[in-house]
């Protein structure tokens, strides 16, 4: 199968079939039914319930996993998902109720963390890594990035020719005063980790799916990660897993109307719709329908949006080509494109804001010959339904097509063209344009008159390279946030692609006083003063009891556990009221500092042990004993008495070291005198031979024949702890 975007694929796929052997449909028509119990839609309660990697990064293009939103760093447990470059076939496997068994959670809680063993498959396909709870990623950076091009360190050559590229010439315009409209991509950084947290990028696994269609151990009662989970052994139903799915999708859906009213608050009416708002639904085996059952949730959101005038748009992920040669590839997108149109329709806008909602696309590979893709491209768009013509648009990227590629082509096939930045910076024909934003304001004309052909307001992207780029693959990056406005005409919709989301459009907003910087203030770190706190009642303290019945205790304190969470909360603020900032609205975080957003994690000091009177603790805190008492004091002995034989040992190897010596003087003074004049004669005379040395028994030991040892060798330890004296002959 070929690459898909990151929202169509978040781990490796497994088959589906219906009971009689038969695949189902390409996509199912949804039909709509309530569910008996509520699924936790909160990824912090729910491992199962992931957020969208497209949704964290700066854009779909993004180009590492440095670009998307610190989530580890907001103090906020994150999981991964698995790999979605995988060309492998969804038909590969046979057996999926046994993979399901080796691949979805247990039952019971598991006691040992980690990944589990790969399921064996056919033609080396990998299986669905199983759920692991967050804290078991608590310490992960951030996700793992489908997209990630590896290694940024670029070799000396590549910077060389980096560093001796002519200088961007860029304009000193600025849209001054500002008309338009700034916004920002798929997700809010203050409403994510509000409590409850609102976003509309909620996903999961596909062994989250097929788990999910057995039915509850209980189903009278509602989920539980641990006490009440899926029973494998009972018959799967395909609905029950499809109202899994559906509970995500609704919870995103409904999450946006907040979102909409929390950006008119501080003066943002432009606002990109996550891709990965609903999990799968253009996904080959297990795609579905949203009509009818999101149906009345999307109207609601389009309402909103239309009351406040607000422009919603999306931008299917990278892998939605439409000039690749693989039939396999423009099957997948022209059912990816098919599933936004119909997002996007369902939100039943007035018909300006309808046709302001539009798709962007890249136009995606070479595949070695730029001719042959232009012109597959023409044959698919030709075969595309008019609803997704109507919205289609095209952006100029950073890795093949340029704006002069491009353009062309729009005015050929009457498609809107994005103008981008921070692309247009990376790839553009230097025989017609230079670098920078000045030589491009020439194109505006024709740029602009792509959106007026067909009546829809023009928009553009601007993003920035990170400071430390020098490369163009370094330069893909984009930078946490911008310093700068392009020089756009002043009532353009602008949208902000940086990993800061709403952020980043605040910086912008408070570097050139745009409409709206007044409405917000800085936040408390750690503090927010705009969400509702559960309800916490003291523990009453129980007495001791018989053995038998502690257990009987623990079991209820558990119940009522259970029963304390699932109370409401404390209504202290209205509901509408809750994420919103509060009246000061702080709601604005310097950069770097993503911690702010979660409150500060509490270190509980250990208990100090009480002391009986005429005890002591040791270095750990614990109660010294008689036995620990007699240990101590045998310890320190043993301490004292090598320390006394490590200086006895190093008394002796001084006093060795200075009989050395001083044998080493007398030899020396001996030689000398020897070679004077009559030396031999009074040595005779003297009873002393030639060499100096007198014939009579030396005083030094173990002198022999008269001649003079030589040094002795350092003289060790004995018995006693005591260095053996020395006598050497003196003259």
């Amino acid at each position: 199968m070929p690459k898909r975007k990151g929202s169509a694929v978040l781990a490796q796929p497994l088959p589906m079939l219906n009971e009689d052997g038969a695949p189902p449909p390409k996509r199912r028509a949804s039909a709509p039914r309530a569910s008996k119990t509520k699924a936790l839609t909160n990824p912090d309660e729910n491992a199962n319930v992931l957020d969208a990697p497209d949704a964290l990064r700066a854009s779909p293009d993004a180009s590492g996993p440095d670009e998307q939103m610190a989530i580890d760093k907001a103090k906020q447990d994150t999981d991964f998902v698995g790999n979605a470059d995988s060309d492998a076939s969804l038909s590969d496997m046979s057996d999926i109720e046994s993979l399901v068994k080796t691949t979805a959670m247990p039952t019971k809680a598991p006691k040992q963390s980690g990944r589990a063993k790969k399921a064996p498959a056919e033609k080396d396909q990998k299986a669905v890594a199983p759920a692991k709870s967050n804290k078991d990623h608590a310490n992960e950076s951030q996700f793992l990035d489908p997209e990630a091009d590896g290694d940024d360190e670029a070799d000396e050559e590549e910077i060389q020719a980096a560093l001796s590229r002519p200088p961007p010439v860029n304009s000193d315009y600025l849209p001054l005063p500002w008309k338009g409209r700034l916004g920002y991509a798929c997700l809010n950084t203050y409403l994510r980790f509000s409590n409850p947290p609102v976003f509309s990028s909620r996903t999961c696994r596909i062994a989250s799916i097929l788990e999910n269609r057995h039915p509850l151990c209980d189903p009278n009662e509602p989920p539980h990660p641990t006490k009440n989970r899926p029973d494998r052994e009972q018959p799967a139903d395909l609905r029950r897993g499809q109202e899994f799915v559906e509970q995500l999708c609704l919870a995103n859906v409904r999450d946006i109307p907040k979102m909409l009213r929390w950006n008119d608050k501080y003066g943002i009416k432009f606002l990109r719709l996550s891709s990965e708002m609903f999990p799968f639904a253009s996904h080959e085996e297990y795609g579905y329908k949203l009509a009818p059952f999101a149906s009345e949730a999307l109207a609601e959101a389009g309402k909103v949006a239309a009351e406040l005038g607000h422009r919603l748009t999306t931008h299917p992920g990278q892998f939605t080509q439409l000039g690749s040669p693989r039939k396999s590839v423009i099957d997948n997108a022209l059912r990816d494109l098919d599933y936004h149109a119909e997002l996007l329709s369902l939100l039943k806008m007035p018909p300006q804001q309808n046709r302001d909602a539009v798709m962007i696309l890249h136009l995606g590979g070479v595949f070695g010959d730029k001719d042959a893709t232009l012109n597959r491209f023409r044959e698919n768009y030709a075969r595309l339904p008019q609803g997704v013509k109507d919205r289609l648009v095209l952006e100029n990227d950073d890795v093949s097509w340029s704006v002069h590629e491009l353009l062309p082509l729009c005015e050929e096939l009457n498609i809107p063209m994005v103008l981008d930045y921070h692309h247009h910076n990376i790839i553009f024909d230097p025989t017609q344009i230079r670098e920078g934003t000045k030589d491009i304001m020439d194109l505006y004309p024709r740029i602009l008159a792509t959106w007026k052909r067909k009546n829809i307001t023009p928009k553009m992207h601007y993003s920035e390279p990170t400071p430390a780029a020098i490369t163009g693959r370094q330069r893909r990056k984009h930078n946490p946030r911008v310093a700068t406005l392009p020089p756009c005409p002043p009532d353009m919709d602008l949208m902000i692609e940086a990993k800061d989301k709403e952020q980043a459009v605040f910086e912008l907003m408070r570097t050139f006083k745009l409409p709206g910087f007044n409405t917000f203030n800085d936040m408390l770190p750690h503090v927010r003063k705009d969400d509702n706190k559960p309800i916490k009642t003291p523990k009453k303290k129980t007495p001791k009891k018989k053995a038998k019945k502690i257990k009987e205790e623990e079991e209820e304190e558990e119940d009522l556990e259970e029963e304390e969470a699932a109370e409401p909360v404390q209504e202290t603020i209205p509901a509408e009221e809750v994420g919103m900032g509060g009246p000061e609205g702080r709601v604005y975080w310097p950069p770097g500092q993503e911690e702010w957003l979660r409150p500060k994690k509490k270190v509980v000091a250990p208990k100090k042990p009480k002391v009986p009177p005429g005890k002591e603790l040791d270095e750990k805190g614990r109660i010294i004993t008689p036995a620990m008492k007699k240990k101590m004091e045998k310890a320190e002995q043993d301490k004292v008495k090598e320390e006394e034989q490590d200086a006895a040992q190093a008394e002796g190897e001084k006093l060795a070291k200075e009989v050395e010596m001083e044998i080493d003087v007398v030899k020396g003074e001996e030689e000398v005198k020897g070679k004077g004049k009559g030396c031999k004669g009074k040595a005779k005379a003297n009873g002393v031979k030639a060499n100096g040395v007198k014939k009579t028994k030396s005083k030094i030991d173990g002198e022999v024949n008269g001649e003079v040892p030589p040094p002795p060798a350092k003289l060790g330890r004995r018995a006693g702890g005591r260095a053996r004296k020395v006598d050497y002959a003196e003259e």
